[in-house]
Formats: C-alpha cells, structure tokens, sequence
C-alpha cells in the first residue's frame, strides 16, 4: 500500500511555523491525506499556506483516519528540535490506531521507552530522521582535492529561509535540461523527501563535514555529475552558524546560492540581517581559504510578497549585488541554473 502521511501540525500550521509539513504538501503531494490543527479545521492546505490544493486539515487524530493514512508524520521543526510535551498523546492515540510514526525531531522517539512499547504493541515503527547512524561519525578526509562532480550549497542571509526549496527547485531544472543531479540532504525534511541524507544539526561537531562529505562521495560514486546540497543555519547566526561552517568545509563546494527573504529584516534575536554584499564576500571567503567558490544567484523567499513584488525585490537584488536573483518555487530556477552552468563553463575546476 502506498505511504499516506496524516500531518501532526497542531496550532502551527502555516507559512514558516511548519516547515516539514510545508515541504511534504510541495514535493510529496500524492502521500499527503490530511493535515491535523484543529485552529484551522475545514480549511484547506491552499487557504493556508497559497498552494497545496485541496488537502484538507482536521481537527484531530479521529478526523484523520477517515482519509484513510498509513504515517503520521510530525510535520513542525521547532526551535531546540524538542517534541511539544503536549503533542505525546496524540501521537500515542496515533499509534494505537496502528499508524506508523515518522518524526525528525530531536527527541528521539524510538529511545523513548512509553512510544517503544506502544509501537511494539501495534506493530508499528518508528523513524527517527535525527538518529545518527555510527558510520556518518567520520572526520573528514578532504576528498573534494580529487572530486570531479560540480558541487552547489544553498547558504542563508537567516535560517528557515528556502535554502532546501531553492536547492530541490535547481535540481529540478537540472534534470528538466537532461542533467544528471543529485539533491544531499542534510535536514530531517530533506531525508523525507529524497529517501536518505544526514540530520547533521544532530552531528557531533567534529563530524559535521566528515558526515556530509560521505554523503556527496556516495552521490559521486553513483555517478551525479551535479550534486546539490541543502544548507542549514547561516553563518552570521548567533545559534546556528557552527552547522553551516561545518556544511561549507565538508562540501567545498564549487558554487553557492544565497537565500534571502526581503521581507525579513532581522533574525529570531533581533539582531538585524547583514547587507547582502558583505555576506556574499563573508560566504566567499569562508570556503576560499581551501578554493574558490562563488556566490552566483540569490534565492529569493517571498513569504509575504505578490508575485509583483517579488519581481520588484528580485530586480533591486540584482542592481545592489549583480547577480540573478528569483524566487525559484513560485517561478523556476532557470536564471538561476543558467548562473550556475554559465559560471562553471567560465571557470576551471580548481581542486587544490
């Protein structure tokens, strides 16, 4: 039977407050049966978050069953990662209704002992996308001195910001062009979407590149003659800049996409967003003490914004910093993907 995934978003189903609930309406529309948030119960995934189609949000578990899902899936990603204590009932109910759990939190659902036993009980699993696997605690080995795919990490002026949207609308376009591309992921919602990949915000630190340099050798192994990378954090943020300067050395990569919501001008500690010039030269920098690597797009989130006015700010971008910019999920990656092969025909694969 196909997976159909019943989506736990109790009192946060929206734009940004449930990002992997959001990210599976878009990518795996076909699995999606409903979402649960009894505040918007009746309602529809498009009234809600502007696409989404029909998908309709229920109120609780009960309500849910009647579309008939196979998952629950956990669909927020809080700040700390930590499950809402008042969410262990529901997903207890889901189990007893015999319905898989799929979370990437970072409480661990299958180490808890009461989640354990019920799953045993009714004979269903339990994923947990932020359980490390031994063999991704790797230091890394630098092989980026010998890799011949082109390598592409979506960095942020912010974090939750469309850094993972942005890479999997590239890759896309990509594949539409008859190129061969693979999309790494390295976040809870990623693993969902692409089937495999590393939660690598619940990495040890010394392991972060080691952890995502297996990943992109793997790719590379398999045969991608492009591998997309989905960042995480931001550099110039106070919580979680150590994820993404891990992701930059572990990646080395050949071309970065920086992703910017203009409507955004200051970040969850009030601490507002650097120019985005100094920030293309901060990125630049960063992987440039080991290679060249260049900002050549921007990816533009327009939460907020009429698609005139996020025609507006993509222009404005693109005067300040002149290089393409767009938002690439409302109108494709192609500038951005022109950028991309553009710049690599220019420039020699510099490896050491």
């Amino acid at each position: 039977m196909p997976q159909r995934l019943l989506i736990l978003a109790e009192g946060r189903f929206s734009p940004l407050k449930s990002k992997t609930a959001n990210a599976a309406i878009i990518y795996l529309p076909d699995q999606v049966a409903a979402v649960i948030d009894s505040a918007k119960a009746g309602m529809t995934a498009q009234q809600v978050l502007g696409y989404g189609g029909a998908i309709p949000i229920v109120k609780d578990i009960e309500e849910g069953l009647k579309h008939h899902p196979t998952h629950l899936l956990i669909g927020i990603a809080p700040t700390g990662g930590r499950l809402p204590e008042a969410w262990r009932e529901a997903i207890k109910n889901a189990i007893r209704q015999k319905l898989h759990v799929l979370s990437g939190l970072h409480t661990i659902l299958s180490a808890d002992p009461e989640f354990v036993s019920l799953a045993k009980e009714y004979s269903v699993t339990l994923t947990d996308y932020r359980k490390i696997p031994e063999e991704s605690e790797i230091v890394s080995k630098g092989s980026w001195r010998t890799r011949k795919a082109k390598t592409i990490l979506t960095v942020g002026t912010d974090c939750n910001i469309g850094k993972m949207t942005t890479i999997l609308e590239v890759q896309k376009e990509l594949l539409k062009r008859g190129l061969n591309a693979d999309f790494v992921a390295t976040g809870q919602t990623g693993i969902l979407i692409r089937g495999r990949g590393i939660a690598v915000d619940a990495i040890i630190s010394d392991y972060i590149a080691g952890s995502i340099e297996r990943e992109i050798d793997r790719s590379e192994a398999e045969g991608y003659d492009y591998i997309l990378i989905e960042g995480q954090g931001a550099l110039t943020h106070m919580g979680y800049s150590g994820v993404t300067f891990g992701l930059i050395h572990g990646t080395m990569p050949d071309a970065m996409i920086l992703c910017h919501q203009p409507t955004r001008l200051k970040d969850d500690y009030g601490l507002p967003l650097p120019d985005l010039d100094r920030l293309i030269r901060f990125h630049e920098e960063a992987a440039g003490f080991f290679r060249r690597s260049k900002v050549v797009a921007v990816g533009i989130n327009s939460v907020g914004l009429t698609d005139n006015e996020s025609s507006d700010a993509a222009r404005t971008i693109e005067r300040q910093t002149g290089i393409p910019a767009i938002d690439a999920f409302r109108f494709g990656a192609a500038p951005i993907v022109d950028a991309l092969l553009d710049y690599f025909a220019e420039t020699p694969k510099e490896n050491s």
